[in-house]
């Protein structure tokens, strides 16, 4: 009987071990070097079986997957021996990934400068407001904050200040929408655009093909470019490759 209760404290004391200061340094300092381990023996292997290599390709731009799978079939047929990986699940985001060589290639349509980095735009387009066709919004040259304070605003699941129809548009005014919420999907946002329950503040090139939803410019504007970022130096072939593919795909 005794034993077991010294079983049962012990088990208890263990459940209640909390990492020391120490501890949660060598943790988030193995979070960083595993990726580049296993990266590292990723290409060992490649070696190993005689492939040329391997892109992973970040992704920080939601409604960007349908313009990279046109530049997927075309790069797998030029480049055969070299396997492509494209993610959008960063633990540490986005630009810590590249910087940790857990990807090789980021597309984003913020780059944010750090030594050892550098970016080139692909594409330029703008940001619009997309309304229901019948939206009384849909009529306007232009969208003032005002207009957006008494509408629900949908957009992807990014922090606010990543999120341009703020932090061009609607913080300057001292503006909110209505509401916001956040969907993970473009189709949905554009579905319940058209059904005129929300707006959204759009690439105007996502709405090209769709016919129930307008876009209106916001304010006088607001121009935005998507950029491949990747790490400084001399980028093997078939990366380089990549990105000289992806300048001549259009959107």
């Amino acid at each position: 009987m005794r034993s077991g209760a010294l079983n049962s404290d012990k088990l208890w004391e263990w459940r209640m071990l909390r990492l020391s200061p120490t501890g949660e340094y060598l943790l988030g300092l193995a979070m960083r070097v595993l990726p580049q381990l296993e990266r590292g023996a990723s290409g060992v292997e490649d070696y190993a079986r005689r492939r040329r290599g391997a892109i992973r390709v970040g992704m920080e731009c939601h409604p960007c997957q349908d313009w990279l799978m046109r530049i997927v079939d075309p790069f797998l047929a030029d480049w055969p021996d070299v396997d492509l990986d494209v993610t959008s699940a960063f633990q540490f985001g986005g630009l810590a990934a590249l910087l940790g060589h857990e990807i090789d290639l980021l597309v984003t349509p913020d780059p944010i400068e750090r030594p050892g980095l550098e970016y080139r735009p692909v594409f330029d387009y703008e940001l619009v407001l997309a309304v229901a066709n019948d939206h009384p919004l849909a009529r306007k040259a232009q969208i003032m904050p005002s207009d957006i304070a008494r509408e629900t605003l949908i957009t992807y699941p990014v922090a606010r200040e990543r999120l341009d129809i703020y932090t061009q548009f609607l913080v300057p005014a001292h503006a909110l929408p209505r509401r916001h919420r956040t969907v993970e999907t473009t189709d949905l946002m554009l579905r319940m655009v058209a059904s005129g329950r929300a707006v959204s503040a759009t690439p105007d090139w996502l709405l090209r093909n769709v016919k129930d939803v307008t876009g209106v410019r916001i304010g006088s504007g607001i121009p935005k470019s998507i950029h491949l970022g990747y790490r400084a130096g001399t980028l093997p072939s078939y990366l380089d490759g990549f990105i000289q593919l992806a300048e001549t795909v259009e959107i």
